[in-house]
């Protein structure tokens, strides 16, 4: 009888942390390796925020918090929602997880029956048809093209909803692709979603304040107040406060989702580390001083890396409105020939090639579900971002 369980075996591993583990050991050998897999800003986080923490373990604030999250976050979260995506949450509507992957998580484990299907547009983030196939559910992908800059259209989405569908997952800004909704683009998703009423929406907002130029961000709820009573927004302080260790993820939705999720979060993990919580309540009152800052320094990383990657024999990139990912074509590279001699049959073989001849890691398209296109994390200086990218562009000129 086989020891491992066998909901095991409808999962893989995360390719993105794959590459990064074979990066670093790459590194870890000397090698000369520029590592552009990873989803993290490299900036510290805030002083305010790291001084709050401090002040929370000075005050003792040590002790095994509340399984939903300290009663000044969850005020802190449902203000947040109130002042800047315009949605009137009560703090009993919020919940905390250990990051957005365990809100997330939970909200499907809370929800999902054998047979009920989560629609997800791709390319998509390599966890949630994972978290997904583990709770039971089945992962319906509604691809998306480089044409339409990789977001969902309208008809595409009504063409997979069935009387099984239980979510639409929706990440805007999108990890691996960058791509953000806009006002009009987000009404042409929630129409659908209003004519479909046993369809429930969870949006992954987690890029929300890493938006450039011009653009706006919004949220499904926040376009469509009717949709607000089977609408999960989940968001957390990660990626715009810089603070991706401390694990604090966030969500808000009708009470009996909240309540459900805080049942299974009561028998799994308990409260998220309270001295995170506290540091979370100053990210999310505190002065916001450091999001132009950063802003402008991802802005800039992306306009290198766009230009430079189109200079780049056989690659198309887009340029994409968040986050801080680009997803750039190699379609015109299928075929080619590496200077190893190996043929670049996918985007797995040239992200493969790409690392073993100019020691470049960025991870492939098929991984998010969508290919042949391979995704660069510009979360790192811009000395780095122009040396990868000169190798980048040396790799495709020696393909034949």
């Amino acid at each position: 009888m086989a020891f491992i369980a066998d909901a095991l075996s409808r999962i893989k591993p995360s390719a993105t942390i794959t590459l990064t583990q074979k990066a670093r050991d790459l590194k870890a050998a000397g090698k000369d390796i520029i590592s552009l897999t990873v989803g993290e800003p490299d900036f510290d986080t805030p002083d305010n925020v790291k001084k709050a923490a401090v002040e929370a373990i000075a005050k003792g604030e040590t002790k095994y918090p509340p399984v939903s999250g300290i009663v000044p976050l969850r005020e802190a979260i449902a203000a947040k929602f109130k002042r800047e995506n315009g949605l009137d949450y009560k703090p009993s509507q919020t919940i905390v997880g250990t990051g957005g992957k365990q809100v997330i998580y939970n909200a499907l484990l809370a929800t999902l029956n054998p047979g009920d299907e989560v629609i997800i547009p791709a390319p998509y983030w390599v966890s949630y048809p994972e978290m997904v196939a583990l709770n039971g559910g089945t992962p319906v992908f509604v691809d998306t093209t480089i044409e339409h800059d990789f977001k969902l259209q309208a008809a595409d989405l009504e063409a997979k909803i069935t009387r099984n569908t239980k979510w639409l997952l929706l990440n805007s800004p999108s990890n691996p692709s960058g791509a953000a909704y806009s006002w009009d683009e987000m009404k042409a998703v929630t129409d659908v979603l209003m004519r479909h009423p046993h369809v429930w929406v969870l949006t992954d907002d987690m890029y929300e304040h890493l938006v450039y130029g011009e653009f706006k961000f919004c949220t499904p709820a926040q376009v469509e107040p009717r949709l607000m009573d089977r609408t999960l927004t989940m968001n957390g302080v990660s990626k715009a406060y810089a603070m991706t260790g401390w694990r604090i993820g966030y969500a808000a939705g009708p009470d009996h989702l909240i309540k459900a999720m805080d049942m299974v979060q009561g028998q799994q993990t308990s409260g998220a580390c309270s001295i995170a919580q506290w540091a979370a309540v100053e990210a999310l009152n505190g002065t916001q001083a450091h999001l132009p800052v950063f802003r402008k320094a991802f802005e800039e990383r992306r306009d290198l890396v766009v230009s430079m990657l189109n200079q780049a024999k056989g690659l198309v990139c887009p340029k994409p409105e968040g986050a801080f990912y680009v997803y750039p074509s190699c379609a015109g590279l299928i075929g080619a020939t590496a200077p190893s001699g190996k043929k670049i049959e996918t985007d797995e073989d040239f992200v493969v090639e790409l690392l073993n001849a100019e020691g470049v890691a960025v991870v492939h398209g098929t991984a998010f579900g969508l290919g042949p296109n391979f995704r660069v994390s510009y979360a790192t200086s811009t000395a780095l971002l122009e040396d990868a990218c000169t190798r980048i562009q040396r790799f495709c000129a020696e393909l034949r």
